[in-house]
């Protein structure tokens, strides 16, 4: 794939799907991406160089835009290249050379333990609905990232020892332990409804679609997005939400951050860190809603 317009329709699912972000800021980078394109005459993405980008946000502040979508414009930029070189689509990243403003971080949206409760309470009646809560219950028990969750393989679930086998970024690989709900509708789904998914082929990867082909990133948003709107749960939700819920319900309940750290495959404690502030705001809210003098 060496077309400029299809790198940048495969980085906007990754944001949407992988990262959970909002429709929103998916346009804003969207936007962001073509405005960049223009200033660079439809380069091929392998020429632009260091220079180019210096030249662009130069740009950018001649263009008297504001700090914030400027730094925006940059992070954008920043999350476009590191894509690429990842998923080797470019050998070199010339954004390393754009120095990034701090700026101040926002916090992961998570579901309550309630929403939780309700997204995985599901009807079960046929094959698909028992594959949706084997995936649903695999996911809030492990934290595991979509991209993990879809890539897994039979030989990765060890259901005896209920232990699953990830390779995270950098190829890490991580073993993650998941605990009886999950044990349960894995072994339903294995055992009693994933052969008849496979449609007389031969497929490797744990969840399957119904062609009997592997589960996609997008498909799985899909169906989430689907069961969170039968819910009733109105947040902006994708499957990182519930890694989000995972970490922060973890740390909510006594888990150290190193754990945490280790379970979600995090290289940086600072970027597991994060989670402290959600359970902190949490605190503040339930001071402000049920001290008498809180507000």
């Amino acid at each position: 794939m060496n077309n400029i317009d299809e790198l940048i329709e495969e980085f906007l699912r990754y944001l949407l799907i992988d990262k959970g972000y909002s429709n929103n800021t998916i346009s804003s980078y969207k936007e962001d991406l073509e405005k960049f394109l223009k200033f660079n005459k439809s380069k091929d993405i392998n020429e632009i160089n260091n220079n180019d980008l210096k030249e662009y946000v130069k740009y950018l502040n001649d263009e008297n835009l504001n700090e914030k979508s400027i730094s925006r414009n940059i992070s954008c930029l920043k999350s476009f290249y590191k894509f690429l070189v990842v998923e080797k689509y470019v050998n070199n990243n010339p954004s390393d050379s754009v120095i990034m403003p701090k700026l101040k971080r926002s916090l992961p949206k998570t579901l309550t333990e309630n929403e939780v409760i309700d997204l995985l309470d599901i009807k079960l009646t046929d094959t698909f609905s028992y594959r949706n809560k084997a995936m649903l219950e695999l996911l809030y028990a492990t934290g595991l990232r979509v991209s993990e969750l879809v890539n897994l393989k039979l030989q990765d679930v060890d259901l005896n020892d209920d232990i699953v086998r990830t390779f995270g970024k950098g190829n890490k690989e991580r073993i993650i332990p998941f605990g009886d709900y999950a044990k349960k509708y894995l072994e339903k789904y294995i055992y009693e409804y994933r052969s008849l998914m496979l449609k007389d082929k031969i497929c490797e990867y744990l969840f399957l679609n119904n062609h009997g082909n592997k589960m996609t990133r997008q498909g799985f948003f899909k169906i989430i997005k689907k069961i969170a709107k039968e819910k009733g749960i109105e947040k902006d939700l994708s499957p990182h939400t519930l890694r989000h819920s995972f970490a922060s319900h973890l740390l909510k309940y006594g888990a150290d951050l190193r754990t945490i750290q280790e379970l979600l495959g995090h290289s940086d404690i600072s970027t597991t860190q994060i989670y402290t502030h959600i359970t902190n705001e949490q605190l503040k809210k339930n001071y402000k809603d049920f001290h008498p003098h809180g507000n």
